[in-house]
């Protein structure tokens, strides 16, 4: 598990390898990452936006941006907490993502941005992380 906190919301990250949608012989590597994102904070926030860099281990980085995650812009109390699982794919047996929610407190509409941590994506193919 890959954790950060920034303003007291806790992003906590887990990988794993699907192997039965990858395609090895094809270059085509396939992980689910799971999120949890948790309000430790005094005030109500909001996620709005998503940015993800994804490295593979050729170092190519491809740059994600869009609204919410899995369709929602989830709003966190605090002590509330949000999970949700997606993924992605890369033509390498290994690579890593990182990543920023950008947020709004509820009261003060104040924007902020909050770390994803780095995380690795390691196949068995991989022969080890890459970073």
């Amino acid at each position: 598990m890959f954790t950060a906190v920034t303003r007291d919301v806790r992003v906590s990250v887990r990988a794993f390898y699907l192997e039965d949608q990858s395609k090895p012989d094809e270059a085509h590597f396939v992980w689910a990452y799971r999120v949890t994102i948790e309000n430790g904070g005094p005030v109500t926030v909001q996620l709005l936006k998503r940015s993800w860099l994804i490295t593979d281990a050729m170092g190519r980085t491809q740059k994600v941006h869009g609204p919410g995650v899995v369709g929602e812009q989830p709003v966190l109390e605090p002590g509330e907490s949000f999970e949700y699982t997606s993924g992605t794919p890369l033509s390498t047996p290994s690579g890593f993502m990182r990543g920023t929610y950008h947020m709004v407190e509820q009261d003060s509409g104040e924007a902020f941005d909050v770390a994803i941590p780095a995380f690795s994506l390691d196949s068995p193919m991989g022969g080890g992380a890459v970073h």
